[in-house]
């Protein structure tokens, strides 16, 4: 008797495992007391089995100039020699006897004077005198060195010399007699010294010819 219930016990035991070991859905879900029948649900996750999709960016193509091909070539000018030509010496005027690069000119054997300007007779030819013998007025070529509107000669006296233009030391266009002669100066008449004063600079050249 008392082995048959320990049969019985085990056989009711063994129903209770199997019963434990079933699936949800083959047996009643029971609630507890308080709470509603949730029917049980099973989550699945799905695995994506697609594969990420990779976007290649292939890098921008940077332009590239082509170096011009067209070069300038400029050709070197050959050098040039400068040739010099020497001066030449001024010819006589056509219309003085004195060079082309006279202001004024004086003529002793003619007693004549002219102003010039380029070779060119600008004034003249008008009446001198000039140095009487012991004085001679020398001839050659000379510069104005100075100027003096009421000049007096410190040698002779104190004499008046108007409108003196000096080309050779003590000597000098001057208003003097047309009628005697000087101790070197050229003597001019009143109208003609002052355009010589008025005409004549420093530094110009002033010609005495025979």
């Amino acid at each position: 008797m008392r082995v048959r219930k320990l049969i019985l016990g085990a056989a009711v035991a063994a129903a209770a495992v199997l019963s434990a070991c079933s699936s949800p859905s083959e047996r009643p879900v029971v609630a507890a007391a308080g709470q509603e029948n949730v029917p049980a649900t099973t989550t699945t996750t799905e695995r994506s089995t697609t594969p990420p999709t990779t976007s290649s960016s292939s890098p921008a193509s940077t332009p590239t100039s082509s170096p011009s091909s067209s070069t300038k070539t400029t050709t070197p000018k050959p050098p040039t020699s400068k040739t010099t030509t020497p001066k030449a010496k001024p010819e006589p005027s056509k219309e003085a006897p004195c060079s082309t690069a006279a202001k004024a000119c004086i003529k002793l054997s003619t007693n004549q004077s002219w102003l010039m300007e380029d070779g060119k007779v600008v004034y003249g030819p008008v009446p001198i005198t000039h140095g009487r013998k012991g004085y001679l007025t020398p001839p050659g070529t000379f510069r104005v060195t100075f100027k003096n509107k009421n000049h007096r000669s410190s040698i002779f006296g104190g004499a008046p010399m108007p409108n003196s233009v000096f080309f050779n030391g003590g000597i000098a266009f001057h208003q003097g007699s047309l009628r005697e002669k000087s101790h070197g100066c050229v003597h001019l008449s009143p109208a003609a010294s002052q355009k010589y004063f008025s005409e004549l600079s420093v530094g110009e050249v002033v010609e005495v010819v025979r």
